[in-house]
């Protein structure tokens, strides 16, 4: 069987005006990510990635760790749903206080909300979840097919939560609580066939240790 690493991106910047910019620490994951694939004979023979700026400097630093040198294939179906714009349309002009700013309420309105986005009880999102739901299975499937023995992607939490509830054939309502979970830099992995795919681990984090926790582990 062949192997898809799915990689979410490192810690992001939370609350600032350009979410999609790596913090230092997160550029400190990403590099502690490649060692730690590296040490455990990890090494894709293909990288793919996302379009987002994040999954770009995830990816950069992952590469770093590893010394490899492969260009990845860059596929915008391993992008992000628009969370933040689902939250605009579901709220409109009267959103909560700290909706974009602070992660307990950001993340208690994210997950109803998803929930109203996949029934379609959102008007006008930037993507309906229909779009979502088959972009990402597009991009999957071209990273399947590509003929790579370890595929390497990074993505974003959406994404890989959707692949691995779909996988698990788990309701649609599965993939906002397996979001919620993902740390950032996390690696969950697929086995697969050209017929079949096999979720064989989910959220693990083998760049952190009892050393390296109070600076790697994070969520957003």
């Amino acid at each position: 069987m062949a192997d898809l690493i799915l990689v979410r991106h490192a810690q992001a910047s939370f609350g600032a005006a350009d979410y999609d910019v790596l913090s230092e620490r997160g550029h400190r994951q990403s590099r502690a990510l490649g060692e730690a694939l590296k040490r455990h004979g990890g090494a894709p023979d293909a990288l793919f990635r996302g379009t987002m700026r994040r999954h770009r400097e995830t990816l950069e630093g992952i590469a770093s760790g590893l010394g490899a040198g492969a260009e990845p294939a860059i596929l915008p179906g391993l992008d992000e749903f628009d969370f933040r714009g689902v939250l605009d349309a579901r709220f409109g002009d009267s959103p909560p206080p700290g909706l974009h700013d602070d992660r307990k309420t950001h993340f208690r309105a994210l997950r109803e909300t998803v929930h109203l986005w996949q029934r379609g009880e959102i008007e006008n999102p930037p993507e309906t979840f229909a779009a979502f739901r088959e972009r990402v299975l597009g991009a999957v499937g071209a990273i399947t097919s590509s003929g790579a023995e370890t595929a390497l992607a990074v993505s974003s939490g959406g994404p890989i939560a959707f692949v691995v509830a779909t996988v698990l054939n788990a309701p649609p309502e599965t993939m906002v609580e397996l979001q919620l979970q993902m740390k950032n830099c996390a690696v969950s992995r697929i086995k697969f066939t050209p017929r079949r795919r096999f979720l064989h681990t989910f959220n693990e984090t083998p760049h952190i240790d009892a050393v390296t926790t109070d600076d790697f582990l994070t969520y957003s």
